[in-house]
């Protein structure tokens, strides 16, 4: 992608001076003939355009442009004329600050007439497809009960002060005095799994019926905890 872009940037330079050779190396001030610098400084990224798609990747690509003649004043000229005709095309920034001393001792040549000429480089990205919905979504609720519980021991000693959790629905319960546990609303259908736990044990559990009436509350039997 670079070499397409740096190509059409060369294309450019010799339709707006004709004739002149194009460079993409450093400049060194030992050039003979007529022709344009075209050197990639610095890449540096870009905000995304605002788009109601995807965004493209976008970086922004900072050239040094330096021309050079066998007579100075035609490299003047074409210097000239590439700035005019950059800040003619909306896709291009012409930047005319001085460039830093050091920038020429790195190149090891004498400091040159030059601009930097910013340009944008997109790369698009493909669009992220989702399934079409083309029926109304519908949603299920599951009724509500209670669930009623009695927690006990060997010899069918009720345990209290001891936690019965249903980890699907993040809920727990504690046991009272009479080992008994209470949740106020679990879901009608489906198999729910309880986790007791008593004494440093645990005890998994599972049952698909439900126990609305305290009266008649699932029995469980901690049988285990003999040592």
């Amino acid at each position: 992608m670079i070499d397409q872009f740096d190509e059409r940037l060369q294309d450019w330079i010799t339709s707006v001076v004709q004739g002149a050779s194009v460079s993409l190396f450093p400049p060194d001030g030992e050039r003979e003939g007529r022709g344009v610098g075209l050197y990639l400084l610095e890449v540096t990224q870009a905000p995304p355009p605002s788009t109601v798609k995807r965004p493209p990747l976008q970086l922004a690509l900072r050239y040094l442009i330096t021309a050079w003649s066998d007579k100075p004043q035609q490299a003047h000229q074409m210097l000239v004329q590439l700035i005019f005709a950059a800040m003619e095309n909306p896709d291009f920034q012409v930047e005319l600050d001085p460039i830093p001393i050091t920038v020429w001792t790195a190149f090891k040549g004498p400091p040159q007439p030059s601009f930097i000429l910013r340009v944008p480089l997109r790369q698009e990205r493909p669009e992220i497809h989702t399934a079409v919905v083309r029926h109304p979504l519908k949603i299920e609720a599951s009724p509500i009960v209670g669930l009623h519980g009695l927690l006990l021991g060997p010899d069918d000693v009720p345990l209290s002060n001891c936690t019965v959790e249903i980890p699907a629905l993040h809920i727990s319960a504690n046991t009272d005095y009479r080992g008994r546990f209470h949740f106020p609303g679990v879901p009608e259908k489906g198999t729910k799994r309880l986790l007791v736990k008593a004494k440093g044990r645990q005890l998994s559990i599972e049952s698909d019926q439900n126990f609305p009436d305290s009266e008649t509350p699932l029995v469980v039997h901690f049988s285990s905890l003999e040592e």
